[in-house]
C-alpha cells in the first residue's frame, strides 16, 4: 500500500512539475511578444518626440532645446538598434526598411539643425518637412510589423487554446491510470495470498510422489513462508536420508565391477606389452631382408614405416627442425605414394635457406593426414598436394595446399574446433588440427600462427607463419 501511495504522489508531482513549466513557458512567451510590441511602438513613439523637440529647439534656439533634441535623436538611433533582435524570417525585409527610416530621419532632422544654426532657413525648414514625412512613413510601417507581428503569433495563440483541452484530456487520462493501478494493486494484493498457498500445495504433492530434487522457497517472510522453510528443511533430510542409502549401493556395485574389471585389465597388460623399440628393430631387419631378396619398393615401404615410427616414438614435447619435419613427410608420403599410385602428385617448392628453423615435433604430418583424409582419399581421379616453404621478413611460410573439393565456412569451424578434432585424428600420428595449432601458440607464444583458405570447389591451404627466432 504505501509503495502504491508514493507512485500516486510521484505521478501528480510530475503532472504539477509539467503544469508548472508550461505555464511558466507560457508566461515567458507572452513577455517575449510584449516586449516586441512594445519596441516596435517605442520606435514610431521616439521618431515623433524627436521631430516634436526639433520643432522647439527651431522655434527658440536655445541651449537647453538644443541639448533635449540631442537626447532624443540618441534614443532613436538606440532603438534602432535595439530593434535587431526583432528580426525573423517573416519581417525581415520591414525591419530592415524600418530601421533605415530611422536613420534616414536622424540624418535629416541633423541636417536641419545644422541649417538652423546657419540661418538657412529655407534649408533647414526643407529638411524638416523631410524628416516629418519619414516619421509619417515610419508610423506606417511600425502598424504594419505590428499586425505582422498579430498574424506570425495568431498560431501561439491557437497552440494554447489546444494544449488547454490537452491538459482537460490528460486530467481524465490521469484519473484512468490511477483507477487502473489501483485495481492492478487490488490484483497483486490477493494473487500474493493465494499464490503461496498454492505453491506450498503443489511442492507436497511432489514430495508425496518421492521428488526430493525441487527446493520450496515462497520468497516472502511471512508464516506461510515460515511453514515453506519447515517443508523444504524435512524435504532436505529426506533427500540426504535416500542419497546415502543410493551411495553405498553404488559402491558395493562399483567395488563389485572393478574387481571383474581388474581381472580384465591384467589380461589386457600382458597382451600389450610389446617394446615399440623392438618393433622398430623388427622392421628394419624386414626391411633389408626384402632388399636382400630383390624386392627394392617393399624394402623402401618397409623402412618408411620405420622411420615414421622412430620419429613418432620422440615426445610430443620435442623439439625438432622443419628440416626434420619434411623428412618424416617424406616418409609418409612414400608410402601414400605407393598407395595411390599416378593418383597422387607431389608439389614441392622448398627454400633450403629456411629450413634451421625450431618448432615442435609432428607439425607437419598431420596436415598432410587432413589433406589425404579429406581432398585427395573421396576423390576418384586423385589429387595433387604442394608443400611450400619460403621466407618472409618476419615469419617463415610452410603451406600445405590441396586440389580437393574444399570447405564452407560451418566445415572449416568443425575442423578447428576441438570437439571436431575429437572425433577426427590423423590416421598415423593420431593428432588433430586443432592440437596442431595449440601446441604452436605454446611453443612461439602468439594466437595469429596459422591461415586456412578453402573455398568449395577450390581445395584448401593450410598456412603456417613461424616466427623467426626459433633456429637449430
Amino acid at each position: 500500500m504505501m509503495m502504491l501511495s508514493i507512485l500516486i504522489w510521484v505521478i501528480m508531482a510530475i503532472i504539477w512539475l509539467s503544469m508548472s513549466i508550461y505555464n511558466q513557458r507560457t508566461v515567458e512567451k507572452y513577455n517575449e511578444i510584449l516586449q516586441r510590441y512594445m519596441q516596435m511602438n517605442q520606435a514610431s513613439q521616439l521618431s515623433q518626440q524627436s521631430l516634436t523637440t526639433l520643432n522647439k529647439y527651431r522655434m527658440s534656439p536655445t541651449l537647453e532645446s538644443l541639448n533635449q533634441y540631442v537626447t532624443d535623436n540618441s534614443s532613436l538611433l538606440r532603438t534602432k538598434t535595439e530593434m535587431s533582435w526583432l528580426r525573423n524570417a517573416s519581417n525581415m525585409m520591414l525591419l530592415d526598411n524600418l530601421q533605415n527610416m530611422l536613420e534616414s530621419q536622424s540624418e535629416a532632422m541633423d541636417l536641419a539643425v545644422r541649417f538652423q544654426k546657419d540661418n538657412d532657413e529655407e534649408n533647414a525648414a526643407k529638411q524638416f518637412d523631410e524628416a516629418s514625412n519619414i516619421s509619417k512613413y515610419i508610423s506606417e510601417a511600425t502598424l504594419t510589423l505590428i499586425s505582422g507581428e498579430q498574424n506570425t503569433y495568431d498560431a501561439f495563440y491557437r497552440k494554447i487554446i489546444k494544449r488547454s483541452e490537452n491538459i482537460k484530456k490528460m486530467g481524465l487520462w490521469t484519473l484512468a491510470l490511477v483507477s487502473l493501478m489501483l485495481l492492478l494493486f487490488s490484483y497483486r494484493f490477493v494473487d500474493s495470498v493465494t499464490q503461496p498457498l498454492l505453491k506450498l500445495t503443489l511442492s507436497a504433492r511432489e514430495l508425496s510422489r518421492g521428488n526430493f530434487k525441487n527446493p520450496i522457497d515462497l520468497g516472502n517472510n511471512d508464516e506461510i513462508s515460515f511453514l515453506a522453510k519447515t517443508l523444504d528443511s524435512m524435504r532436505l533430510k529426506i533427500g540426504h536420508f535416500i542419497d546415502d542409502i543410493q551411495s553405498k549401493a553404488q559402491l558395493e556395485y562399483d567395488l563389485h565391477r572393478h574387481k571383474l574389471m581388474l581381472k580384465e585389465s591384467e589380461l589386457k597388460s600382458l597382451q600389450s606389452q610389446i617394446n615399440p623399440h623392438f618393433l622398430f628393430n623388427t622392421l628394419n631387419m624386414l626391411s633389408k631382408e626384402a632388399y636382400l631378396a630383390g624386392a627394392g619398393k617393399t624394402s623402401e615401404l618397409i623402412s618408411s614405416v620405420a622411420g615414421m615410427l622412430r620419429y613418432n616414438l620422440r615426445k610430443l614435447d620435442s623439439r625438432v627442425s622443419l628440416k626434420d619435419e619434411l623428412e618424416v613427410l617424406e616418409e609418409y608420403l612414400t608410402i601414400q605414394k605407393a598407395r595411390f599410385g599416378d593418383r597422387l602428385q607431389v608439389v614441392r617448392e622448398i627454400d633450403e635457406d629456411a629450413l634451421g628453423i625450431e618448432l615442435p615435433i609432428l607439425i607437419l604430418q598431420p596436415l598432410a593426414e587432413n589433406a589425404f583424409i579429406y581432398a585427395i582419399e573421396p576423390a576418384e581421379e586423385g589429387g595433387t598436394l604442394t608443400i611450400r616453404v619460403k621466407q618472409e621478413e618476419k615469419h617463415i611460410l610452410v603451406q600445405v595446399q590441396d586440389t580437393g573439393q574444399g570447405m564452407d565456412e560451418e566445415q572449416l569451424n568443425r575442423l578447428l574446433s576441438h570437439t571436431e578434432n575429437s572425433i577426427y585424428k590423423g590416421h598415423s600420428t593420431g593428432i588433430g588440427i586443432w592440437n596442431v595449432i595449440h601446441r604452436l601458440q605454446l611453443f612461439y607464444g602468439v594466437e595469429e600462427i596459422i591461415e586456412i583458405e578453402s573455398h568449395l570447389g577450390a581445395g584448401t591451404c593450410i598456412t603456417l607463419k613461424l616466427p623467426r627466432g626459433h633456429v637449430v
